[in-house]
Parts: structure tokens; C-alpha cells; sequence
């Protein structure tokens, strides 16, 4: 395993990059509304991309079809955006995006309640945003990989979550998808010893009932085995010997 260390100005590029990313995000977010299609979200973030001159990172990616995933209910990751799925009040929708400017990857996701959501739905969105805030925390100078991983597991299992296993955070630069794995799950105090420069994309995929997850055949859509709701926050962190800075805030 090959952890590319950035240099502070490399980090400073990726800040560029994760807040034109963060601007899509703002971007999208009015029209994630009922009745809205997952193609009118898609649309918004292309012209808003090539407003900030910023490269999906997404579209074209081992052919990926789209700039953004928008996976919808139980569907966990990967949705592809189109204009027959249809958000309705109630459902929640994750939003997966990553750009690429000055040649530096960003990548970040959100999930949304459309509308009003019920309590159970609420409480599953705020879980997973928490145990994202307190990964981000563990990304310490001096501190292990596993701790970032048992954080979310710990937090989430807690509320009998499930902890998606096969696909997993990553480190992230040049490239979209970069070494280390960042599993949300696993022991604390095991893997790499972690340093300043290192970026990583932190991205807790919580299911609200069992961890079980399939593909659909496409090739893409990933949903819950037992149907259950999925929930899905992601951001690209530095770690710096200040601490953890948020580049995609």
C-alpha cells in the first residue's frame, strides 16, 4: 500500500477543488424537492460544474453515466439519475458527487429527506451525519486508520444499524480513488499510522436495517438486501498536524 503524502500547497488545490464541490452541493439542494426527477438534480449540477469550470469526476469514471449518484430509499450508492425516478414526499435521496479542479479530485455526498421525514427516517440521517462528524475527529496526526473505521461502526451499530462492508471510504487526490481503503468498520488502534498529508475521502453507508447489500444489473445500483432505507455522508479530509481540516466544507 502506496499513501501519497500532499504537500501543503497540493492540499491547498484540493481546498479549491472540495469548495467548487461544496457549491454543486448548495447548487442542488432547493431542487431536492417532491416531484423533482433525479435527472433535474443532475442537470443542476453539470451547468452549475461548468459555471465553476470544475470536471465531474464522476462521469465516465469506469463508465459511469452520470456527474452525480443519486440513490433514492434503499438504494445505498451508485443510482444513476433519471428523469422517470421521481422523488416523493417522505423519501430520502443521496447525493454522491466529485469534481476535479486544477487537476485535484474532490468527492463528498449528502443525503436529503424529501419533504418531511418520518422520525424513524430523521433519527437514521442524523446518526450517520454524527458518526461521519466524530470519524472526521479521529483523523489525527499520530492516531490509526481503525480508529476512524471503529468510530462509525461503534456509533451506528449502537442504534442496531447496519454498516455497509463492501464499499468503503478511500484516500483521494489525483486520482478519485487512492490508497487507504477507509472501511467504516473494523478494530481501533490497527492499520496504517496516520500523518500530515494524507487526504481522505470519510464515507459512512448506514442501512437502517442489515448491512446486506446487492447490485442491480446495471452494474451500478446498490440496494439494501432487506429493503431497508439507506443513509450516505461523505467528506474529503486533510490530516494535518493542526488536525482534521474538512476540505468540502
Amino acid at each position: 500500500m502506496a499513501i501519497l503524502i500532499k504537500t501543503a500547497a497540493e492540499i491547498e488545490k484540493m481546498r479549491r477543488s472540495g469548495v467548487a464541490l461544496h457549491q454543486v452541493h448548495e447548487a442542488v439542494r432547493p431542487f431536492v424537492v417532491p416531484g423533482a426527477s433525479t435527472m433535474d438534480l443532475e442537470k443542476v449540477a453539470a451547468a452549475k460544474m461548468d459555471e465553476l469550470h470544475a470536471i465531474s469526476a464522476f462521469k465516465g469514471y469506469h463508465g459511469f453515466p452520470a456527474v452525480l449518484c443519486a440513490s433514492i430509499n434503499d438504494e445505498v450508492v451508485h443510482g444513476i439519475p433519471s428523469a422517470t425516478r421521481i422523488l416523493a414526499e417522505g423519501d430520502i435521496v443521496s447525493i454522491d458527487c466529485g469534481v476535479i479542479v486544477d487537476g485535484f479530485c474532490s468527492d463528498s455526498a449528502v443525503t436529503y429527506a424529501v419533504g418531511t421525514p418520518s422520525a424513524a427516517t430523521q433519527k437514521l440521517l442524523d446518526v450517520t451525519q454524527e458518526a461521519l462528524e466524530q470519524a472526521i475527529q479521529q483523523a489525527r496526526v499520530g492516531g490509526r486508520l481503525g480508529d476512524i473505521s471503529a468510530t462509525v461502526q461503534e456509533i451506528c451499530e449502537a442504534e442496531g444499524y447496519g454498516v455497509v462492508r463492501e464499499f468503503v471510504g478511500h484516500g483521494i487526490g489525483k486520482s478519485m480513488h487512492e490508497d487507504p481503503q477507509v472501511p467504516n468498520y473494523g478494530p481501533r488502534g490497527k492499520g496504517p499510522r496516520l500523518k500530515a498529508g494524507m487526504v481522505l475521502a470519510i464515507e459512512p453507508m448506514i442501512n437502517a436495517g442489515g448491512a446486506g447489500v446487492k447490485v442491480l444489473p446495471d452494474g451500478w445500483t446498490t440496494l439494501t438486501v432487506d429493503g431497508s432505507i439507506s443513509a450516505h455522508f461523505e467528506h474529503t479530509v486533510a490530516i494535518t498536524k493542526d488536525g482534521p481540516r474538512v476540505l468540502t466544507r
